[in-house]
């Protein structure tokens, strides 16, 4: 198969599975527009979080495959069903990946610790009620408590224990979730951020995020927080300068052949 991104036609399905939407579209949207980076980062390990569908992970394989056939894929997610249909999406595309049901990646903190060169992320950041973060089944791909950020500030500390010295996060953030406050928490960690892409829906405005390690961030950070209370804000507003806003829709249908 020629296509570099998975074909809609090709990715499985489950009542209890969440379908490929424009957040994750958004998002490999936004490892295409960092192919040439990926290519260059020779990554040996990639990960996703909370695979779904296993459209993201499978695009992930099928970008990287001609230029860097040696990777070694993981995927995670606390939802067996997504388990079956992910494998499902891979074998249509003839990529593999070692997937494992988990809680964003319990059991797997010592054995990949500092070994993950590019993970990927499209958490639960639908702001909700709180006790419906982790129910079973569809709702925990999209329920992510008080500002959306229940899960996803459980996520960050895990990726940074998992992540090498040279790894890269790519994250989906919703403006409800305080993107600018997440960016500020990472620098805090050593982490430089960047916005590979925005786009606005009729429902929401997406920020694909990607964060890597500088030794330089966290002291810039600390000194951010000393001399000026609304880091958040500059946080942000340095890195909007950064990216074009997209504004439109995108349909299932623009992405049926990759």
């Amino acid at each position: 198969m020629s296509s570099k991104t998975a074909q809609i036609r090709l990715v499985s399905s489950h009542p209890e599975v969440y379908e490929p939407c424009d957040d994750s579209f958004a998002l490999v949207d936004a490892l295409l527009a960092d192919r040439a980076h990926l290519l260059e980062h020779h990554p040996s390990i990639c990960m996703e979080v909370g695979c779904g569908s296993g459209y993201v992970i499978t695009s992930l394989a099928l970008i990287l495959r001609q230029e860097a056939p040696g990777v070694h894929y993981i995927a995670t997610d606390i939802n067996p069903h997504a388990m079956r249909v992910t494998r499902e999406t891979l074998e249509a595309h003839e990529v593999n990946a070692d997937l494992i049901i988990a809680d964003i990646a319990s059991g797997l903190d010592k054995r990949l610790k500092g070994l993950v060169d590019v993970m990927v992320v499209n958490p639960p950041y639908v702001p909700t009620p709180e006790d419906e973060v982790g129910s079973e089944g569809i709702a925990s791909a999209w329920a992510g408590g008080e500002n959306g950020r229940s899960v996803i500030d459980r996520i960050l500390p895990i990726a940074v224990n998992l992540l090498s010295e040279k790894g890269w996060l790519y994250l989906v953030t919703l403006t409800a979730n305080n993107p600018s406050e997440i960016c500020l928490q990472m620098r805090k960690k050593g982490y430089a951020a960047r916005i590979v892409v925005q786009r606005s829906t009729d429902e929401e405005s997406l920020h694909i995020i990607k964060f890597w390690r500088d030794i330089d961030t966290q002291v810039d950070a600390k000194e951010m927080v000393t001399v000026n209370k609304s880091a958040p804000a500059r946080v942000m507003e340095s890195l909007l300068t950064e990216v074009p806003r997209l504004l439109f829709r995108r349909s299932s249908n623009s992405n049926s052949t990759g």
